[in-house]
């Protein structure tokens, strides 16, 4: 167990609102069209939050940047499968999510999220922070891959040298897709059941991960979204796509959890792209930019 002593839940609320407020702004002024859509909403056993959308955009064709701030004085028994010693323990989930699915194929997608979960039982608290950030291009160039990962390096280096290496290997392993032996994309961050370094180190990381997000994608927009591209990178968009709901939907941790604690699923499932394609055993022919992304790109190396 850990100490007894509270977290300030407080103190973490007040910069994921500010995060999500600024994540926002920026992303708005990038896109240059269309605004995020804010819709509030509560959970009928504790807690809310508010979902901000964005759609049909000069860049992004949907996207979503949500708070969440749930709790309830039970977890859910599927939720403690893996931590028999939280079951029926009050409990706080607070986060910010973000997904965006641009239009020009040669913009990435991408995933952010951070969060922060605390348990009391028995007078005890029980708490950790995670989240991460991982970049899923669809056709890729080494010098974006590159300052993706120097960025992401960047945000690690303050709390040791090791924290980078370990983290980027977690997004490797993580945001892998088992069944069809192939990663989601070229990784980046992260992290979870981080409390070793105490209340403070733990959230400044958190922190700090949060706030490089926009250092590390923005730059990698502003570059590709004005691309010219035609319909067969489109179709090879649409068709990965298909990659990254198959994860969410079987893998992703904050989905499987949103939905076993009674979250709101229609703030969960913002993260799934508006329009996806699968085919039945396609392959991309070999010396292709699309069979340089399964070859090449999609292999863990050290882009930093």
């Amino acid at each position: 167990m850990q100490s007894p002593i509270k977290p300030d839940v407080t103190r973490v609320k007040t910069y994921l609102l500010s995060l999500q407020d600024s994540l926002c702004a920026a992303l708005e002024t990038e896109d240059g069209k269309a605004s995020f859509h804010s819709d509030p909403w509560q959970r009928s056993q504790g807690g809310g939050g508010d979902s901000r959308v964005i759609s049909d955009g000069n860049v992004f064709e949907k996207g979503g940047v949500n708070f969440s701030h749930v709790f309830d004085n039970s977890l859910p028994a599927s939720a403690t499968a893996k931590r028999p010693e939280l079951a029926g323990a009050k409990f706080q989930a607070l986060g910010v999510s973000l997904v965006l699915h641009p239009v020009n194929p040669f913009v990435p997608t991408v995933h952010l999220n951070v969060r922060f979960f605390i348990a009391e039982k028995d007078q005890q608290a029980i708490w950790w922070f995670g989240g991460g950030f991982d970049l899923t291009p669809y056709y890729g160039f080494e010098e974006d891959c590159q300052h993706w990962h120097r960025i992401a390096r960047q945000a690690c280096e303050p709390f040791g040298k090791e924290v980078y290496p370990r983290y980027k290997q977690w997004a490797d392993e993580y945001f892998y897709l088992k069944h069809r032996h192939e990663a989601r994309g070229i990784g980046g961050l992260f992290f979870d059941d981080l409390n070793a370094w105490g209340f403070a180190n733990s959230f400044a990381f958190m922190q700090s991960v949060g706030d490089h997000f926009l250092k590390a994608y923005l730059p990698i927009v502003s570059k590709r979204k004005h691309s010219p591209y035609e319909q067969t990178q489109r179709d090879f968009q649409l068709y990965r796509r298909g990659r990254y709901v198959e994860f969410n939907l079987v893998y992703d941790r904050g989905t499987l959890f949103g939905l076993q604690s009674g979250g709101r699923t229609e703030s969960i499932l913002m993260s799934l792209p508006p329009l996806v394609t699968w085919r039945y055993n396609w392959q991309p022919q070999a010396g292709t930019p699309e069979a340089k992304l399964y070859d090449y790109f999609l292999k863990p190396r050290d882009w930093a």
